[in-house]
């Protein structure tokens, strides 16, 4: 299992905020367009994420806080494949499904996405990441804590739901 502590923010202007973050010399990964589709589950969250360079099955389970918070995540990456895609669908049902394009850098072991959802708008997600066990939840929040205020991200522009959970809302409210 991995764990993260991660963050959502509302962002007015991501392309200010991803110049800032290449003053630092991040590793740019790419952009992908990712469709994720999220499954009826009893707990937590299932998706299937399929994009130009990140594929992935990922279950996980965070609470609906809207500062940093960690995540419990099981993540099985794999080639694109659309009979997974069928499997689950027919088995669980599909709850929604969210578009978008992210940008991905990293600098060691933090993953920083600005993503355009469409639907819902731009936003910074900070993750900081142990695959390992090694780091430690402590100082994944204080990685967290460090870039949210360089981003100068404010108690108002946190965001504690999911795109699927934001986008789900939106829908029903129409």
């Amino acid at each position: 299992m991995i764990l993260n502590f991660e963050f959502k923010a509302k962002a007015n202007n991501i392309a200010e905020a991803e110049a800032k973050l290449q003053t630092l010399n991040p590793r740019f990964v790419g952009e992908d367009h990712q469709i994720d589709t999220y499954f009826e589950v009893e707990k937590g969250r299932l998706k299937l994420r399929e994009g130009n360079i990140e594929n992935a099955l990922i279950f996980y389970e965070r609470e609906n806080t809207a500062n940093a918070k960690s995540s419990n995540i099981l993540l099985y990456k794999h080639a694109p494949d659309a009979s997974l895609k069928t499997i689950l669908t027919t088995t669980l049902g599909v709850k929604i499904v969210v578009e978008k394009r992210r940008r991905i850098y990293f600098l060691e072991n933090v993953k920083f996405h600005f993503d355009t959802v469409e639907g819902l708008g731009t936003f910074i997600e900070v993750e900081a990441i142990d695959e390992t066990g090694d780091i430690g939840k402590e100082k994944l929040q204080v990685q967290c804590d460090k870039y949210a205020a360089f981003f100068n991200i404010h108690e108002t522009d946190y965001v504690a739901h999911s795109y699927s959970d934001l986008l789900n809302a939106t829908m029903n409210n129409e």
